[in-house]
């Protein structure tokens, strides 16, 4: 169902995972990897997107960024180990240390950016392209739409809205967010973002799941993933998606 392609162009070349419907095409998403990468999980997120008549994009913002997959995706295996997390946290806050420079900021809008575009300009996408984020993924659909007023939607799992009031007024496209309740850095700072997007006018909507932490969606990481939260999610996430994009 899904293959890899590259995209961009001039020295900014990154490679993505696209996942075509074998049916009917509703619209298009992008669809943005957690913190470990384009790693099987998400590629598989992607196939779900496209049985649901979505043509799907997970691009590789990683090693857009010049990080070390290989690495970054070792870690994230090793995060999921109850036995092994202590030591793996540390290693990955190191690995991923780069994301935080200007740089490497610009390089991953750059690529989500292609990402968008790449869709958009296509039959399936035109005018019906929304974006789909997990953790470092979910910040990044945030921004993406606040950065792009022709998304049409914007699926935020447990992703911060490090927008300030002028970015957040920039929004034009219905947000739906999932959180965890025990994810506390996030939820505590929920109703401060409510209260901005209210006054910005964006039209936000957000889930906390109870007795639920970081990354509850995510299937192949058995110490956070919740089976009720994943599927009550994912069935609020495609009928926002019908609504938004079909």
């Amino acid at each position: 169902m899904g293959e890899m392609i590259q995209l961009g162009s001039g020295g900014g070349e990154f490679k993505a995972y696209l996942s075509y419907p074998e049916d009917e095409i509703r619209g298009s998403l992008v669809v943005i990897h957690e913190i470990q990468g384009l790693v099987d999980h998400i590629r598989d997120v992607a196939d779900r997107f496209a049985a649901e008549g979505y043509l799907a994009v997970a691009p590789d913002l990683l090693s857009a960024s010049g990080l070390d997959t290989a690495v970054l995706e070792s870690l994230g295996a090793a995060l999921a180990d109850p036995a092994k997390r202590a030591q793996a946290q540390p290693r990955r806050r190191e690995a991923t240390a780069q994301l935080r420079a200007p740089e490497a900021a610009i390089r991953v809008k750059a690529a989500l950016q292609e990402t968008f575009e790449y869709l958009n300009a296509a039959p399936e996408g035109d005018g019906r392209t929304g974006a789909v984020g997990y953790c470092f993924g979910g910040t990044c659909s945030f921004a993406l739409a606040a950065a792009e007023p022709r998304l049409q939607a914007a699926v935020p799992y447990y992703g911060s809205a490090d927008l300030g009031p002028e970015e957040a007024g920039r929004i034009a496209c219905p947000v739906l967010a999932f959180y965890g309740e025990q994810d506390g850095r996030l939820v505590d700072g929920l109703p401060e973002l409510r209260q901005r997007f209210a006054e910005a006018g964006v039209d936000f909507q957000a889930h906390v799941y109870p007795e639920t932490g970081h990354a509850f969606f995510n299937d192949t990481n058995p110490a956070a993933y919740n089976k009720a939260a994943a599927q009550d999610a994912w069935r609020r996430t495609l009928a926002f998606l019908h609504e938004n994009l079909g």
